[in-house]
């Protein structure tokens, strides 16, 4: 079994070009012209694709938790309308649809409910995204194989057997899965990204891939290195921004150099195998003193 996936007309996974993915998620506020900015950004800096996410608010948040008041921009409601004022519907996802057509940029969804998966049905997604809150959440799993499309499922917040049940519930065949650690901005010490190599070896058939959200590029990049085949991460227009992601989250610069630090990273890992470089011959010749 080849170790990848088909995610619209590209092919990801080991010996393609990692597949990035700029994480819009909720950092638009509510707002389609902010989400349109931010898929600008992505489109600029060569991304692979924007993904958003979509809730079920009174579903998806825990019954002793929406009737809390939470200080936000729409002013001092509870935390239940606040879901409801950053969630994406028909009319704001049609446009998401067609500017993203308009755009030629891949996008798709975390699904967080099974109501969400039967809403984003009617844009025919190219793949399925289960955020690391829903790995153990076995039904949601299933409704979401049942619709017969790529899987991605990240990682973050499980153990090990945890991760194991979640793969066996929703099947190994077209699934992809992202090492994670759901703390936001992660320090440094908790990215553990040798977990990418513990996962590519685990699962030799799963194409394994990074979800991060540290503050800076580098583990981005060494991510790569390791051997991720995807990139996600959190992408904004102003960190400064109000929302629990943006601190976490990667500007317009940032994320254009980002794609170049993948990129550089992917021709500088070569094949493994030594060789003497037609750039070498002259300096062989000038400084070797013993043939």
């Amino acid at each position: 079994m080849t170790r990848e996936i088909k995610i619209g007309n590209k092919l990801v996974g080991d010996n393609h070009p990692t597949y990035i993915i700029g994480e819009i998620g909720i950092n638009h506020n509510g707002d389609v012209d902010l989400a349109k900015k931010m898929i600008d950004a992505a489109v600029a800096a060569k991304v692979d694709a924007v993904k958003f996410q979509k809730r079920t608010p009174d579903v998806c948040t825990p019954p002793e938790q929406q009737k809390k008041m939470r200080q936000t921009p729409w002013g001092y409601i509870t935390y239940l309308d606040y879901r409801y004022k950053v969630e994406f519907g028909v009319e704001e996802y049609t446009e998401i649809d067609r500017y993203c057509k308009e755009k030629g940029i891949d996008w798709f969804v975390s699904v967080w409910d099974e109501g969400s998966v039967d809403f984003m049905e009617q844009f025919e997604m190219s793949v399925y995204k289960l955020p690391s809150a829903s790995l153990t959440d076995y039904p949601l799993l299933k409704k979401v194989r049942s619709m017969g499309r790529p899987i991605i499922i990240s990682t973050g917040m499980s153990t090990m057997d945890e991760i194991r049940e979640g793969i066996k519930v929703v099947g190994e065949e077209n699934l992809g899965v992202m090492h994670s650690t759901s703390s936001y901005p992660c320090p440094p010490e908790e990215l553990n990204l040798r977990m990418i190599q513990t996962l590519k070896a685990e699962f030799p058939n799963i194409p394994i891939g990074y979800s991060g959200h540290e503050v800076g590029l580098v583990p981005s990049a060494v991510a790569v290195a390791l051997g991720a085949c995807m990139v996600e991460r959190h992408i904004t227009i102003d960190r400064a921004m109000w929302g629990s992601d943006q601190s976490a989250s990667v500007e317009p610069g940032g994320l254009r150099k980002l794609v170049k630090y993948i990129r550089v990273t992917e021709q500088g890992l070569g094949d493994g195998v030594k060789k003497v470089y037609e750039s070498e011959m002259s300096s062989r010749a000038k400084l070797r003193r013993v043939k």
